[in-house]
């Protein structure tokens, strides 16, 4: 009945549809300098969905578009976007003749942007990363705050997850199957080659996919479509890599239809920011067209990103009061070289097929088939009955003697003298247990990796027709078949000869990893501890329809998706000895999604947008297993997303003043999120003790409810032809909406033949506000611009509302009934409670940044050009947290207030921290 509905609906809009003498447009677009025309420029009617790009002889043409006043913009990377107010008459063609584009000095601020998603703030069980929304801005004066002000703070537009936004390469997504993240270091490095993009904002239209609430970001690959040149660069920073070269030559369409495009690039470090985090990265790019005729084209793109990096630790404030915000306890001296313990490897090359059909002159249809593998690894010590080498362990702090009483403060004293001298991963320590092991060539240390080969095949095919003068077709249909194997890699024995495969912590069967092969020996470069394959399938599609009138754009969109899981087990775990290998059952999900929305037009410069959006989403792989190192369990309660979205703008566009006033809101109903970790207090009762024991868990929160609600502003004036004025504003209430349900897996408990799942009933974080990002945001700048170009720019920024990530699990009643009595603890009243956990509001801050920049045209008859670019961030150097968690380690009332006692607790909280001044110097020749 809907579907009868909606095609009744688009008829009876055809129905209304009627010829006009709609007047026309023609021109042709140059460089200001060189007089050459430039192709593939971007013209847009701004009231109307009527783009066209420019030809080898830089020339374009519009048919009948609608008569009066219109808004012109003519759009090329590297150059200042050109606005025109034309006056349009009915059955006339206005002939523009040339119209001129300078060149942007500022756009080498935008190729050269340092995303704070390189600088992944710690989730080793995340593969890819987690940032900060749609981090490359379009020219939108909010999103460019967003990118270049506020996203070194770890801003998030909207407060909503990237896996909430859409990236595409060519129309297919590069999402993460695994966790819903575009895993954006796989074409890291490679600016130059992903210059050529396209931005929705928000549930708005997009050509190539129904999109999510955040919005998408289409890169295009495609030869022809880049500029003709070359262009080298070279910088320097002290942010997480210290040296960046590359390389690019885009050949154009040659008169047998052939173009080409290389880039290169090289990012490298000995240390960055932080203490120990050394950097490496290589990124080829490569993207070749044959153009048979105006119709057909093939395109084949290959990308390859290889991308090496040292982590930094989270720290208690404890760890940081002692060392400093830059310390890092991951790395350690070896051979006079710091060595890094928890390196992120990736490199996960793309191939892309491409064909381009243009049926008819209204009519196109590209379909694009992938195939992505290549390996993510993260490493990390294992050790079996050997000391903590850690060296922030809890036992080496003076916070622990501190709660066990009976210690002078000189002595405290003197264990934080010993902490700071032994303060970094001890390597050498580590060689000599191996060779000291009491089984001799048994290594009690080694490095490993969570290891993650995928293996990713991807197809669609995308339409896009013009039905009549006011209605656009645009419809795509999207495939993806994924094997991930997972797996526990040894990467070094450390002196030693071999590894025992068991886990220690359990007796029995328990200790073996694979009851198919127990108490194997390994080493380096074998799989062992865990080894599992995942398999999913997904199939979905969209069709959007278009609607654009003199007085009213509207559009109607719907989407269809099927998606299909499945885990395989390669080893018969020795605690889920009936449910580890072979293969799982399939869990399926089908999810739909509508969405509308319109644009009024008070007049060609003032509008009026609203979007809204209904759709459900399949959870993740990373959030469907309880525990998918170990076992086939899916997760309990397992449900699809709900999420609904609205935005309404009032926007200005006239050649001064540009702006854009919006409110939104959303609400992602049964979100699911699993996490690791050892706590005290959340096993069984020990008959013995009267008390809850201590256990390794996964914690499974469902059913939570997270809303997003509030404002943004985005402003610039032209103040003169060399002053430009902008303003950006953000204020948002990013919350918990409903409280959730907490059970856990229990490894400890299934070793004895219980059932793994504990439920601990409701999770009481209805009001809590979502963590690790500012909810206000606000930022004002000036930029001058020289004729001779040169420019420069300041802006402040005021960021506030930043949230620490809560325990769950200190959420539920289990923290405050005492489980031996069955009545709360004594002293956990509903004001101390309430006050113990209230949720830590981080510091406000200001943040002032510097930019500027200076280009040399070397001739003046072509596009030679030698500049530089420079910024200075965070000026004052200011010191701030962009994010943190709670250990959930003390769960109960008693521990957490003993912990808690001397002011100092062992087990608080730990703290990201951004980069105090930075900068950024790039020096560029284009030829």
């Amino acid at each position: 009945m809907k579907k009868l509905v909606l095609s009744t609906l688009f008829v009876l809009q055809a129905l209304f549809v009627f010829a006009q003498e709609n007047p026309a447009l023609t021109g042709k677009v140059i460089d200001g300098k060189s007089q050459n025309a430039l192709q593939n420029v971007v013209v847009t009617i701004q009231s109307t969905n009527q783009s066209v790009l420019t030809n080898s002889e830089g020339n374009f043409v519009f048919q009948e578009l609608p008569h009066g006043e219109q808004i012109l913009n003519v759009r090329y990377s590297g150059y200042i976007t050109q606005t025109l107010l034309l006056e349009l008459t009915k059955g006339e063609t206005l002939e523009l003749g040339n119209v001129v584009l300078e060149e942007d000095v500022t756009s080498e601020q935008q190729l050269s942007l340092v995303t704070i998603t390189e600088n992944d703030l710690g989730d080793d069980n995340s593969g890819s990363e987690s940032t900060s929304g749609l981090l490359q801005a379009s020219r939108d004066t909010y999103q460019q705050a967003a990118a270049f002000n506020w996203g070194q703070a770890r801003f998030r537009i909207r407060g909503l997850d990237n896996a909430y936004g859409k990236t595409m390469i060519n129309g297919i997504s590069m999402n993460k199957l695994y966790d819903g993240r575009p895993q954006w270091s796989n074409w890291g490095g490679l600016n130059d080659a992903t210059r050529n993009q396209e931005f929705t904002m928000g549930s708005g239209p997009s050509d190539f996919t129904f999109g999510g609430a955040l919005g998408t970001q289409e890169i295009n690959t495609r030869a022809s479509h880049y500029r003709k040149g070359s262009r080298v660069t070279f910088s320097g920073t002290n942010t997480n890599y210290s040296w960046r070269a590359m390389a690019t030559h885009v050949s154009g369409l040659d008169d047998k239809g052939w173009a080409f495009v290389v880039s290169a690039s090289r990012r490298w470090a000995d240390e960055g920011h932080f203490e120990g985090t050394d950097y490496s990265a290589n990124s080829m790019f490569a993207s070749v067209e044959k153009k048979f005729n105006d119709k057909h084209s093939l395109n084949f793109t290959s990308i390859y990103a290889e991308n090496s990096r040292g982590k930094s630790s989270p720290n208690t404030q404890e760890v940081t009061d002692l060392m400093g915000y830059k310390y890092n306890s991951y790395w350690g001296w070896q051979d006079g070289k710091k060595r890094n313990s928890r390196d992120k490897d990736i490199a996960e090359p793309v191939n892309m097929l491409s064909h381009y059909w243009k049926i008819s002159e209204k009519t196109t249809l590209n379909t694009n088939v992938a195939y992505q593998f290549g390996t993510i690894g993260n490493s990390r010590i294992d050790f079996q009955t050997a000391n903590n080498p850690d060296p922030t362990y809890y036992r080496n702090l003076p916070s622990y003697y501190s709660n066990l009483g009976g210690y002078t403060q000189a002595q405290l004293d003197d264990v934080a003298n010993i902490f700071r001298s032994n303060s970094q991963i001890d390597w050498n320590a580590m060689y000599i247990a191996n060779q000291n092991s009491v089984n001799p060539g048994q290594s009690v240390y080694v490095l490993y990796e969570d290891r993650t080969d995928d293996k990713l095949w991807s197809a669609n095919s995308i339409i896009n027709s013009s039905l009549s003068d006011n209605i656009t077709l645009n419809a795509s249909a999207n495939f993806k078949r994924l094997k991930s194997h997972n797996h526990q890699n040894l990467l070094d024995l450390m002196g030693g000869t071999y590894f025992s495969d068991i886990d220690p912590f359990f007796t029995g069967d328990a200790t073996q990893s694979d009851l198919n092969n127990p108490d194997r020996i390994v080493g380096e470069g074998d799989t062992y501890g865990y080894n599992y394959n995942l398999f999913a399938t997904t199939f979905d599609g969209f069709t959007q329809f278009k609607f654009s009138y003199s007085k009213v754009d509207f559009y109607l969109a719907q989407t269809f998706s099927r998606t299909e899981y499945k885990r395989e087990g390669l080893y018969r775990n020795g605690i889920y000895a009936n449910n580890s290998y072979g293969d799982s059952d399939s869990k399926i999900f089908e999810n739909f999604g509508f969405k509308g929305g319109l644009t009024y037009k008070i007049s060609g410069r003032h509008l009026l947008d609203f979007n809204a959006m209904y759709m459900t989403q399949a959870p993740t792989l990373r959030n469907s297993f309880s525990n998918a190192r170990l076992n086939n369990n899916y997760t309990p309660g397992l449900e699809s997303e709900a999420i609904t979205s609205a935005d309404a703008s009032y926007i200005i566009r006239t050649p001064k003043l540009k702006a854009r006033l919006s409110g939104f809101y959303t609400k992602i109903q049964n979100t699911t999120e699993i996490s690791f970790y050892y706590g005290e207090g959340i096993g069984d009762v020990n008959t013995s003790t009267g008390a809850a024991d201590d256990s390794f868990i996964s914690e499974i929160v469902t059913g939570l409810d997270k809303q997003s609600m509030g404002a943004e502003l985005g402003l610039e004036y032209q103040i003169t032809s060399t002053i430009k004025a902008t303003g950006a504003a953000s204020f948002g209430q990013y919350i918990y909406s409903s409280n959730a349900n907490l059970i856990t897996n229990d490894d400890g408990r299934a070793a004895i033949g219980l059932d793994p799942i504990k439920d601990f009933g409701t999770a009481y974080l209805k009001d809590y506000h979502q963590p690790g990002m500012p909810q206000q945001a606000y930022s004002f700048g000036l930029e001058y611009r020289d004729p001779h170009y040169w420019w420069v720019s300041a802006n402040a920024n005021y960021l506030a509302g930043s949230y620490l990530d809560v325990s769950s699990i200190l959420r539920t009643d289990n923290f405050t009934i005492d489980p031996a009595t069955g009545i709360s603890y004594p002293g956990a009243d509903e004001t101390t409670v309430r006050e113990l956990l209230k949720q830590e509001k981080f510091d406000d801050f200001m943040l002032f940044n510097l930019v500027g920049g200076k280009s040399w045209r070397i001739s003046s008859k072509n596009r030679n050009t030698f500049g530089f670019f420079a910024s200075i961030n965070n000026l004052l150097d200011i010191e701030y947290k962009t994010g943190g968690f709670e250990q959930s380690r003390k769960a109960t009332y008693t521990d957490l207030v003993a912990d808690q006692a001397n002011g100092t607790p062992a087990f608080g909280p730990k703290y990201f921290y951004g980069y105090g001044r930075t900068y950024f110097v790039n020096f560029y020749i284009n030829f």
